[in-house]
């Protein structure tokens, strides 16, 4: 009996491992193009906006989302769905929390996270990077912390939509990529863009 449950385990884990895992060298490179892109441009974009150290925890929220829409793009977690509500939401939280709780950071930090976990869960916008971006909200320098819930519409928002129209763009080129998984959203969203008829 436990030798037939590994045999079942192993075969589960060697599709999945071989599901995510690109091999092709093609691949890889959109893989990089698209993230490289991404976070460049929102990179760039940052650096006059906002202090340095404010810079480094947007793109660490972002970068962690970049692993998942250009690395693992048939993840449920790398979804538009997760991506762009997981961070609008997280941002609200993290905002809301830190009106509420300006002068206790570590309290203020927890409970923007656990509470963002729990808005994902209950919204199914779940994506990891949002705790981040929630986080960030709390953590960050006065001026992050000046926005208010304009924090949530840039950089939050716009970065994300930067993220994701990247991702339509190079997780479409070849015919073994294609993003999002939900073929009637992603056409709709190419013609939307001009990129489809």
């Amino acid at each position: 009996m436990p030798i037939k449950r590994i045999r079942r385990n192993y075969r589960k884990v060697k599709y999945v491992a071989y599901k995510e895992t690109l091999i092709d060298g093609k691949e890889h490179l959109f893989t990089f193009l698209g993230a490289f892109f991404g976070i460049g441009i929102i990179g760039f974009i940052n650096s006059h906006l906002y202090p340095l150290n404010d810079n480094l925890f947007l793109i660490g929220s972002f970068g962690a989302s970049s692993v998942l829409i250009y690395g693992a793009i048939n993840s449920p977690l790398a979804q538009p769905r997760n991506l762009i509500g997981g961070h609008v939401i997280c941002a609200l939280v993290g905002v809301t929390v830190q009106k509420l709780i300006p002068g206790e950071l570590w309290l203020a930090a927890a409970l923007a996270v656990s509470t963002s976990i729990v808005c994902m869960q209950i919204t199914k916008t779940m994506h990891p990077p949002g705790g981040a971006t929630a986080l960030i909200a709390v953590i960050g320098s006065t001026k992050i912390k000046a926005l208010g819930y304009s924090y949530v519409l840039s950089p939050v928002l716009s970065g994300v939509l930067i993220l994701f129209l990247i991702a339509l763009l190079f997780n479409n080129l070849t015919p073994n990529r294609s993003y999002p998984l939900n073929k009637h959203f992603k056409q709709r969203v190419l013609f939307l863009l001009g990129l489809k008829k």
